[in-house]
């Protein structure tokens, strides 16, 4: 059977990721760390460790801060392939450290060919250094000497201000009501918001219908499920 043009559904256009650092809102979850990143390069230690959950803003403010210093960013389990003798700054943000995925002296001789070049790491982790049970005491001194930010989860007014962003961003203008109820009923997650965004937007362009609390309902439904 043949669709109706107004059966069909819409093309779904890619929506950039703005992850940039106009994108990012800040918060009292974040202000500290964000403050760190613009301050770069007059860090007090060239080792800054961004720890907090998933979904805070971590990858987020690592990618800004990796465009704007040039650093590599590298998976944690894959720093033990990195050259240290290469030449450049030396400059890496390495994600999603944790204690069960850590060559500790891989990270080491990472940690010190960086100070020697006078370059910078960034660390992201969703734990704190001191759950990561070094062994190697050489180790164990680098990360007592760095910077360490947390990140919590965003309140209220955060993820408000995220949420009105990202349908703006998709210029999509929603009633005050709805970003309170999803606010209040929502993962409490940056993540979580940019999928409900995206989730909501798709929903209104296929169902060529404006975005209500009860869409908004049924949406969040459907997420939890």
């Amino acid at each position: 059977m043949v669709k109706h043009q107004s059966d069909q559904l819409p093309l779904a256009l890619p929506v950039d990721a703005n992850l940039g650092r106009d994108d990012l809102v800040v918060g009292k979850a974040n202000s500290i760390a964000i403050e760190l990143i613009d301050q770069w390069p007059d860090w007090k230690t060239p080792v800054l460790i961004l720890a907090g959950p998933t979904g805070s803003g971590k990858s987020h403010l690592a990618s800004i801060w990796a465009e704007k210093s040039g650093a590599a960013i590298l998976p944690s389990s894959q720093i033990s392939s990195v050259d240290n003798s290469a030449s450049g700054a030396g400059n890496f943000v390495i994600e999603d450290v944790s204690e069960d995925e850590i060559d500790e002296t891989a990270l080491f001789h990472l940690l010190n060919a960086t100070k020697e070049k006078g370059g910078y790491c960034l660390i992201t982790s969703s734990t704190w250094p001191q759950s990561w049970n070094i062994a190697l005491p050489d180790l164990a001194s680098r990360l007592r000497a760095a910077t360490l930010v947390e990140l919590s989860e965003p309140d209220d007014m955060l993820l408000s201000q995220t949420l009105i962003k990202l349908f703006a961003d998709r210029q999509i203008t929603v009633d005050r009501n709805v970003v309170d109820y999803l606010v209040v009923r929502m993962e409490r997650s940056i993540n979580t918001a940019r999928m409900l965004v995206e989730r909501l937007d798709a929903t209104a362009l296929a169902t060529r219908k404006p975005i209500t609390r009860r869409m908004a309902a049924e949406v969040l439904q459907l997420l939890e499920g």
